[in-house]
């Protein structure tokens, strides 16, 4: 009689088992489903089409700028491009791109609407660090042209620098080019004044290239400048100017120009080449 019901319970418990695994994953499946279903749940996630990005620093992200502005601009010469070995520059093609930025501003990046608020702001500022001349007018919209860029690390996109760049156009009667800022690029994240060229009323010996350079490093918050030596008089297109380099990513290094064209006045300075 024990044996019989210990069989007994043997045979309950081999049915039980087997109607678990039969019934048992799709009863647990709807259970779930009735728990997730007509419930709101709230997650967080990043923009569409905004992607990871990496937080670089201050020096890398000079380098990053500065070599996908190269992507698009090389030597201005073919007799400059015959002296210049983009192996030696650390060009590589491919490696970096320059692209207009379609999606816009997104998360607290600078709008279309506070562009040129943001570049006056910079511009008072370098003025009072003697960084651009005293005598550059303020931007007024409609005498600019303000487009949004993405630098990007093309192996890793992930290392993306977002810029504004602001164009004069002279499209007013009254708008002259002197005693104006004529191109400017500037970050999209912090308004930082990286490149620009200005007409002034200084000449080449009025400017010192060294001063202004620490104090643009300081007020981009750069690290390691060195003064660059080179024996290449085809760099420039004007024999008035001075090299400077700082640490970028990696064992790579940018190279930062202070310049002068003299005739039309215009100092320059600029981390593409």
């Amino acid at each position: 009689m024990k044996k019989r019901t210990v069989n007994l319970a043997l045979l309950l418990l081999v049915l039980l088992v087997m109607v678990l695994a039969i019934w048992g994953p799709e009863t647990l499946a709807v259970y779930r489903d009735k728990s997730v279903l007509n419930h709101i749940t709230e997650q967080e996630t990043e923009s569409e089409g905004v992607g990871y990005r990496y937080q670089l620093s201050n020096n890398e992200k000079l380098y990053l700028l500065s070599e996908s502005l190269n992507s698009q601009s090389l030597p201005q010469t073919e007799q400059s491009a015959l002296t210049r070995d983009p192996a030696e520059a650390g060009y590589q093609e491919g490696a970096y791109a320059f692209v207009v930025n379609r999606k816009g501003p997104v998360g607290t990046e600078i709008t279309n609407e506070e562009i040129y608020d943001s570049c006056n702001s910079g511009l008072t500022l370098l003025k009072e660090k003697g960084i651009i001349p005293g005598d550059v007018k303020e931007i007024e919209n409609g005498y600019y042209e303000a487009t949004m860029y993405s630098a990007i690390d093309v192996l890793e996109p992930r290392n993306n620098v977002a810029v504004w760049k602001l164009t004069f156009s002279g499209n007013q009667k009254s708008a002259t080019k002197q005693n104006r800022l004529l191109d400017v690029y500037i970050d999209a994240d912090n308004g930082k004044i990286y490149e620009f060229y200005v007409r002034t009323d200084l000449t080449w010996d009025e400017i010192d290239a060294d001063a202004l350079v620490a104090e643009w490093a300081d007020y981009i918050g750069l690290y390691g400048m060195e003064e660059y030596v080179t024996e290449n008089p085809l760099l420039e297109t004007t024999p008035d100017y001075k090299k400077y380099v700082f640490p970028g990513m990696g064992e790579e290094n940018t190279i930062v120009t202070v310049g002068f064209y003299e005739g039309i006045n215009e100092l320059f300075l600029k981390i593409s080449r």
